[in-house]
């Protein structure tokens, strides 16, 4: 069921951005999938389990962690490929589906955890090359606080565009601010 799983993934994206989280059920999803919803819960056990793997493959095949040879380079090269990525098809309605799973009890607060220690994780390999290289990187809390988060809410609210030079100064303030 690999290919089924893409699939199963776009369908699910494709859902959270016409109904929004919590409209939909597993039955839906197969049925767009064209797979047997008893696949579905076999491959995935639950919704929530289901939608934190939509998230968290989306997570791991967008945004590739640059490695241009300066923290600045790579910051630069990541910061524009995250406004890309949130930016396209598929980038508003994951962002509105970890949002989501955050108040949908146990199950959606692991998943909302895995995206944020996912993001965590390319981040910090990002920030380990540059100390490796003798710079003086951020923490990721910082990259989050100065470049993820105003993306994100630009994105989540319709705050603005996402535009390359916006992107760079969200860089700029992050390395002036250390």
């Amino acid at each position: 069921m690999p290919g089924r799983a893409v699939q199963v993934g776009r369908d699910v994206t494709d859902l959270i951005a016409e109904r929004g989280y919590g409209n939909f059920t597993v039955g839906e999803v197969a049925a767009r999938a064209g797979v047997a919803d008893t696949s579905v819960y076999r491959r995935w056990g639950n919704l929530e389990a289901l939608l934190m793997d939509v998230a968290i493959t989306w997570l791991t095949t967008q945004s590739p962690i640059p490695d241009t040879g300066s923290l600045a380079g790579d910051l630069r090269a990541y910061a524009a490929n995250v406004a890309r990525d949130v930016t396209g098809p598929e980038g508003p309605a994951v962002l509105r589906l970890v949002i989501a799973l955050s108040t949908a009890g146990q199950h959606g607060l692991r998943a909302r955890d895995a995206f944020l220690a996912e993001r965590s994780r390319q981040l910090q390999a990002m920030l380990d090359r540059a100390r490796d290289r003798s710079e003086h990187p951020p923490d990721v809390l910082d990259v989050l606080d100065h470049i993820l988060a105003p993306m994100y809410i630009r994105i989540l609210f319709g705050a603005g565009p996402l535009t390359p030079d916006y992107a760079d100064s969200l860089v700029d303030r992050l390395l002036s601010h250390r």
